[in-house]
């Protein structure tokens, strides 16, 4: 669990980032509407929780560096014992300071007259602007107050600048407690993916799959999913972003089930695919194995001094020759490589930032060149390949094949530490797990 002083550290760190005279504003995330006076679960905006640990809505966060009556200030809702009947506690100004190590708190309904004050004179306000339009303008109709009162000796905020460069960066280099934590995740999640390959079977729906992956995760801890579980039969499975997860399984199918828990507010992310009926057909496996083989080069290249794009690389060039041997590629390879006639079968990178996010903060380049792989970083490596089932360019027997596998990987300073690896991904093992139900 993240502690009250880790969240302290990290509003330090990014104070020591912030230049003088500057001021920080972080909002919280809204509720969203799923239909008329429903409303989905909510869950906080990771940049405003990895400051504060704070969970409610209506909330705004305000970092003001060598201010004198106190650097962090919270503005959130008031207590109300009547609104708390009907929607849950709430921690109150109060509360941010008791609870959350707020220097200084003040109601939500108060903040047009206390924001603008602490703006006015500053000479750089760090803000994600674009991120809640609603806030840009109340922000914009402050500053513009203060600009109406110039001749009066006010003074308004000199520049602005983009907070998430400074927040982002800190966010992409995981401390040792969030590693622990991202390790648990994945673990939950192998559980999650092993228990799906063993309770499969022909005439089961998608769905049903779903339950019970999602099952495992809050019977071990997480009451939500990273992001919308994909579980994808036969031809579904060439569907990168299938979540509709409504038909049936099929006898001689692949099933293709991407799914990670979240746990504390950080996810998993796990990609495997395994025959319906427990064995892999002679095509399946020869895909499967061109996947697999691809993979396991992309986590050996995630590597300490290695850029971000080389284990993308790798995979491409496994892949180019594997399609190639099964005749599915036809051409010299170079070429194949060079004009990406790959990307008819694996249209995606191998992989992305993990974290608070399922893709998560950080840049992937920086100054125009390729990032650095550094200890601390946290990426998955997935590639695939799909095979369309209207794919008249390659023969029938390919047709409809849609196959994914991917871990995640914690750089570490001697190699990479894969957090997934609990869930099978051989053949011969995943056949093996599903035999022994």
């Amino acid at each position: 669990m993240i502690t009250r002083q880790e969240f302290a550290r990290r509003r330090e760190t990014l104070i020591e980032l912030m230049a003088e005279n500057s001021i920080a504003i972080i909002t919280a995330a809204p509720e969203r509407v799923r239909n008329r006076d429903v409303h989905y679960p909510y869950r906080q905006d990771s940049d405003f929780y990895y400051l504060t640990g704070f969970q409610e809505p209506e909330s705004v966060l305000v970092l003001v560096p060598g201010r004198a009556q106190g650097q962090f200030l919270m503005f959130c809702r008031d207590r109300n014992p009547e609104r708390e009947i009907w929607d849950g506690y709430r921690a109150g100004p109060e509360g941010a300071c008791s609870e959350y190590g707020a220097d200084d708190a003040f109601p939500i309904d108060d903040i047009d007259d206390i924001l603008p004050g602490l703006l006015e004179g500053r000479d750089r306000v760090y803000y994600a602007m674009g991120k809640d339009p609603a806030f840009d303008r109340h922000l914009m109709d402050w500053v513009n107050s203060i600009r109406a009162r110039a001749r009066a000796g006010a003074t308004p905020p000199g520049e602005f600048v983009d907070l998430d460069h400074l927040l982002h960066e800190l966010r992409l280099f995981k401390s040792s407690t969030e590693q622990k934590i991202m390790r648990t995740a994945a673990e939950i999640s192998a559980r999650a993916h092993r228990r799906a390959m063993q309770i499969c079977r022909p005439g089961l729906f998608e769905y049903q799959l779903q339950a019970e992956i999602e099952h495992e995760f809050a019977m071990a801890g997480s009451r939500f999913p990273a992001y919308g579980s994909i579980v994808g039969g036969g031809a579904n499975g060439c569907i990168l972003h299938y979540v509709e997860n409504s038909a049936p399984l099929k006898d001689g199918d692949l099933v293709l089930i991407d799914a990670g828990c979240e746990l504390q507010h950080y996810a998993s992310d796990i990609t495997r695919t395994f025959p319906v009926n427990g064995k892999f057909s002679a095509e399946q496996k020869a895909v499967y194995d061109v996947v697999l083989q691809s993979q396991l080069a992309g986590i050996e290249a995630c590597k300490v001094g290695n850029h971000w794009n080389e284990p993308h690389q790798v995979t491409v060039d496994v892949i180019t020759d594997g399609l190639m041997d099964l005749g599915i590629l036809k051409g010299e390879r170079n070429e194949l490589i060079e004009t990406g006639a790959y990307r008819d079968f694996y249209m995606h990178r191998a992989g992305h930032w993990l974290g608070m996010d399922v893709h998560d903060v950080g840049d992937y380049k920086v100054h125009e060149e390729w990032r650095v792989l550094e200890p601390g970083m946290v990426m998955t490596v997935e590639p695939g390949i799909y095979i369309s089932p209207d794919n008249q360019q390659v023969d029938e027997r390919w047709r409809g094949i849609g196959i994914r596998i991917e871990d995640d990987v914690l750089i570490k300073s001697k190699g990479a530490s894969v957090l997934s690896k609990d869930v099978p991904k051989t053949t011969r093992d995943i056949e093996a797990l599903m035999a022994d139900k």
